[in-house]
C-alpha cells in the first residue's frame, strides 16, 4: 500500500513538473509584448521555480511541486497585465 501511494505521489509531482513544462513558452514569448529585462525576469523566475521543483522531487517530496504551475501562471499572467496596464507594455 505505501508503495502505491508512493509511486501515485511522484506521478502526480511529474504532472506538475509537466505543467510548467508546457508553460515555458508563454515565458518565452513574452518577448511579443515585454521589454527584455522583463522577459529575462520572467524566465528567471520560470527557472528557479522548475529547479525548485526538480529539486523536491529528487529529495523525495514530490506533492509539494503541486503549487508550482499554479504560482508560475499567476506571476506570468499577473506580470504581463500590470505591464500592460501600468508600463505601456504593447502587442
Amino acid at each position: 500500500m505505501a508503495d502505491r501511494r508512493r509511486v501515485v505521489q511522484y506521478v502526480i509531482g511529474g504532472l506538475a513538473l509537466a505543467a510548467m513544462v508546457a508553460l515555458a513558452p508563454f515565458f518565452l514569448a513574452s518577448g511579443l509584448m515585454a521589454p527584455g529585462w522583463a522577459v529575462a525576469t520572467f524566465i528567471g523566475i520560470w527557472v528557479v521555480l522548475f529547479g525548485l521543483g526538480c529539486l523536491w522531487v529528487i529529495r523525495r517530496r514530490p506533492l509539494r511541486t503541486i503549487p508550482l504551475p499554479f504560482i508560475a501562471a499567476v506571476v506570468w499572467f499577473g506580470g504581463m497585465s500590470a505591464g500592460e496596464a501600468w508600463l505601456g507594455w504593447t502587442a
